[in-house]
């Protein structure tokens, strides 16, 4: 039975969602560099610090300061991504789904996306498969078996694809 779309600018990210993010993302108390050629991330895969300051290797937080900077990043992503789908509905665990997307490969990719293109026709099983198409990482093709350089990417595209499939 399919649940009811509403409209994205009534929707916000749950709890649910903001919590499946920060356990996806894994907390760092000092920056790291995530997969061969990411930007350093810091806390609960952050890429920048609440100021707006990109974050740098060497820098660190502790866990409370990295949901206050996820929260942070979150809120700015999410304005961005609601306004990039303007008269457009989605069901509240399709837009959480998103998010998390949004969130690992930011408003920009999303704005040129296939997922974002269809969404706004009202084609949301297209939407679902074309998660698919993210499975790269600095070139690298994720989804390569046995691959130990990215292999969680590939790995969380699956999973948002059969949780976006299940909501159809």
């Amino acid at each position: 039975m399919n649940k009811v779309r509403i409209l994205v600018a009534a929707l916000s990210l749950s709890a649910a969602g903001f919590i499946g993010i920060v356990q996806h993302e894994s907390y760092t108390d000092r920056a790291v560099i995530p997969t061969m050629g990411d930007r350093p991330t810091v806390g609960f895969g952050s890429t920048f610090h609440e100021n707006g300051e990109p974050v740098k290797l060497g820098d660190t937080t502790t866990p409370a300061r990295a949901l206050v900077k996820a929260q942070a990043h979150i809120s700015k992503e999410e304005a961005i991504f609601r306004r990039s789908l303007d008269g457009a509905s989605l069901q509240q665990e399709e837009f959480d789904l998103y998010m998390d997307w949004v969130y690992q490969y930011g408003t920009g990719r999303w704005a040129s996306s296939s997922m974002r293109r269809h969404i706004l026709a009202g084609d949301y099983a297209a939407a679902c498969d074309a998660l698919l198409a993210y499975r790269f990482a600095a070139g690298f093709d994720c989804s390569t078996p046995g691959n130990k350089r990215c292999a969680g990417v590939w790995t969380r595209q699956l999973e948002r694809h059969q949780k976006c499939e299940a909501v159809q």
